[in-house]
């Protein structure tokens, strides 16, 4: 006997996907506006499109008769955002056609995770699947007294500020990306020139080293993202990483965007802590996949 139509594969002949080419980019950044922490790590394209109209071909344009209910990032990275259950398939089919290799698909856990099986068989087998990162939010004043040696990163000290970024990024990922050619060099100096590394840096027993860093990685839709967040592994346990990342919220909030977001993963205990002192909340729940 056929099966029960409830029982029957979802009708998608309604779904379409497609590039952002003639998608109106006001209806991209509406739709974005609605979920601004979500959506910042693609929103960040989405608006340099006004000046950079290739990004469009980068952007998967999800639609259900016509109307716009979902987008997927495809550049470096993978960004799926909003994408409906019933279209994962057809947004899955649209990426293998590309293509094209991702060095991590990030977002909304319930996005990362719904269109991976759709994508396992054809992408990499991922180095790391983390599933449970609380994606945070602080959208006042710090709760704790900001770490007045915290600031921009000056461009003279870039050279002192490159080995502690290594450092963090080789603990975070498993590898080093000076591995990988310059890019993350001057993803580094970019930030520095844009004032959106700030760090601590001080004398120590073998000379200047940094203390603290973070960089505000992601700005769009009026939400800032924090990413890179490290404390010398001499200077651990003493509170710094709170006073730290009190100095960046205010910093972001009177020079870059009212609203401050990370995302970290769940087992971090020490990190979670100390964002939560900040004034940090959860907000919603990230999954990343590593390749």
């Amino acid at each position: 006997m056929p099966p029960w139509p409830w029982r029957t594969s979802p009708d998608v002949s309604h779904v379409s996907v497609s590039d952002a080419r003639s998608t109106d980019h006001g209806d991209l950044v509406a739709f974005c506006r609605d979920a601004p922490v979500d959506a910042a790590l693609l929103g960040e394209h989405v608006e340099a499109m006004a000046q950079m109209p290739f990004y469009r071909d980068q952007l998967l344009c999800v639609r259900e008769s016509d109307r716009l209910t979902g987008l997927c990032w495809v550049g470096g990275n993978m960004v799926p955002f909003r994408i409906p259950p019933e279209a994962f398939e057809r947004v899955g089919a649209e990426v293998r056609r590309r293509g094209r290799r991702y060095s991590s698909i990030v977002g909304s856990a319930d996005q990362v995770l719904g269109l991976w099986p759709h994508l396992e068989t054809f992408l990499p087998a991922p180095r790391d699947v983390r599933d449970d990162q609380p994606s945070m939010l602080i959208d006042h004043d710090p709760l704790v007294e900001p770490d007045p040696g915290v600031g921009p990163t000056a461009a003279a000290d870039i050279g002192i500020l490159m080995p502690a970024c290594v450092e963090m990024f080789t603990d975070e990922v498993g590898y080093s990306p000076l591995t990988i050619g310059g890019g993350y060099e001057r993803r580094v100096r970019a930030l520095v020139d844009a004032g959106r590394s700030l760090s601590r840096i001080e004398d120590g027993p073998h000379g200047r080293r940094v203390v603290f860093k973070a960089e505000l990685g992601t700005v769009a839709l009026g939400v800032t993202q924090v990413q890179g967040v490290w404390v010398h592994p001499t200077m651990r346990g003493r509170g710094l990483a709170a006073a730290g990342m009190a100095a960046v919220v205010r910093h972001a909030r009177e020079h870059v965007a009212p609203n401050v977001s990370l995302y970290v993963n769940a087992y971090n205990a020490p990190a979670l802590a100390a964002y939560r002192r900040v004034g940090f909340r959860q907000v919603g729940t990230f999954a990343t996949i590593l390749f």
